[in-house]
């Protein structure tokens, strides 16, 4: 290819500016550049909590959004994922502590799929039983506030750090803690895309039953 045809190509290339969702206040991401609107769709951008918010404190808090929407000179996101750095997480290891995690995934008060990762720090090495209370209380804590939260108020919740604060709050009466986070959240179906599952999971049993 020519040097004149690939000029002529980088010219054609529109750049589209990024936003976040309107939950993150449609804060500027960055820009992308494409030929056609739909090579934009599905395309993710990553930055931090920190970068978004102007506070350097929450530089260890990875959000991850993709793009499902394109205007003119615009491309709007959705939240699909925070996580902590892998850094962080471990300065907050102690030798002769216990880190207690769970893993699991719930539904939202409007259907979205999400999987959680809260995770918790203790003052001193815990034994079996009480590590094994804590992962059931943190369990229990982030199901209750799922099932009663849409799936944008879960996510601000998480951010925020409302949910890690209230899980804090009650596991540590099972033993003390010296921290609580949620290592990872992930958006794992849209409402549309789990009403189908179940759809096909019904149609799958009516097959199985005899006549």
């Amino acid at each position: 290819m020519s040097e004149r045809s690939v000029s002529r190509q980088q010219q054609e290339k529109r750049w589209y500016t990024v936003f976040a969702p309107e939950e993150f206040d449609r804060a500027e991401l960055g820009e992308t550049p494409a030929n056609e609107p739909d090579q934009v769709l599905d395309r993710t951008i990553e930055t931090t909590l920190g970068d978004l918010t102007d506070d350097a404190g929450a530089n260890n808090v990875k959000l991850t959004f993709r793009i499902g929407d394109v205007g003119s000179d615009a491309a709007y996101t959705e939240f699909i994922k925070h996580e902590l750095t892998r850094d962080y997480l471990d300065s907050l290891v102690r030798r002769g502590a216990s880190k207690v995690e769970a893993y699991l995934t719930v539904l939202t008060s409007d259907d979205h799929r999400v999987r959680v990762q809260p995770v918790a720090f203790t003052t001193q090495k815990a034994d079996d039983s009480q590590e094994r209370a804590i992962r059931q209380r943190m369990v229990e804590l982030v199901e209750e506030a799922a099932r009663e939260r849409t799936f944008e108020e879960f996510v601000d919740s998480v951010t925020q750090g409302r949910l890690s604060s209230a899980i804090y709050g009650e596991a540590r009466t099972i033993y003390p803690l010296r921290r609580v986070e949620v290592a990872k959240l992930v958006l794992d179906a849209h409402p549309e895309e789990v009403a189908e599952e179940e759809e096909t999971a019904v149609d799958v049993d009516e097959d199985d039953v005899d006549v």
